[in-house]
């Protein structure tokens, strides 16, 4: 096969997947703008979490709501929780990393404050130690994963959103990823400022 073909076939699998996402997706979307919009606007925020391309995601998310995603407004609270390198090698070195994100959780997050768990396969065990924490703060949860949810999955409570990408293979669920983090974005935006 030559590198051109290659190339097509991503593409194409890239384009199927997103549009055999769209149905399962749509619904918890909308549910995820809904509870995030609704901690911003009473003064809550957002902290955000993953590993390796799910911390690349939670940054990029934070960045958006803090600078903008498309529209001009007023920086909305949020944090990623993968950006402090002193603080995660710290717990990980004095604690674990499973802790890197529970600790940071503890410390900063607060009743009404949404967690944003991002986890391609719903089984980092750093992030379930942070759904575990945010719990104890009353939290509520949206997580981003794939791979039909993991753990991740069966930790959830009625209340919190599961965003769960309808794919196995990691690359096709991150592709995923960064458009359901868009639409989030895109979604909090209208409810802020209405259509554009």
């Amino acid at each position: 096969m030559e590198i051109t073909q290659r190339i097509i076939r991503q593409f194409e699998d890239s384009a199927r997947n997103i549009q055999n996402s769209t149905d399962a997706l749509l619904e918890p979307i909308a549910r995820g703008i809904d509870l995030m919009f609704d901690a911003l606007s009473n003064d809550h925020k957002i902290l955000a979490c993953g590993n390796g391309g799910s911390a690349a995601d939670a940054q990029h998310f934070s960045a958006e709501l803090i600078g903008r995603f498309e529209r001009e407004r007023l920086p909305l609270a949020a944090i990623a929780l993968s950006t402090d390198t002193s603080l995660m090698t710290a717990v990980a070195n004095d604690y674990s990393f499973e802790q890197i994100f529970a600790k940071q959780v503890s410390g900063l997050g607060r009743s009404g404050d949404v967690l944003f768990a991002i986890s391609t396969s719903g089984n980092s065990t750093n992030v379930i130690a942070a759904i575990e924490a945010a719990y104890l703060r009353d939290m509520r949860i949206v997580a981003l994963t794939g791979k039909g949810g993991g753990a991740i999955g069966e930790l959830l409570r009625d209340n919190d959103v599961h965003i769960c990408v309808p794919h196995d293979r990691t690359a096709r669920i991150q592709e995923v990823h960064l458009l359901v983090l868009h639409c989030l974005c895109d979604g909090i935006d209208w409810h802020l400022l209405g259509d554009d």
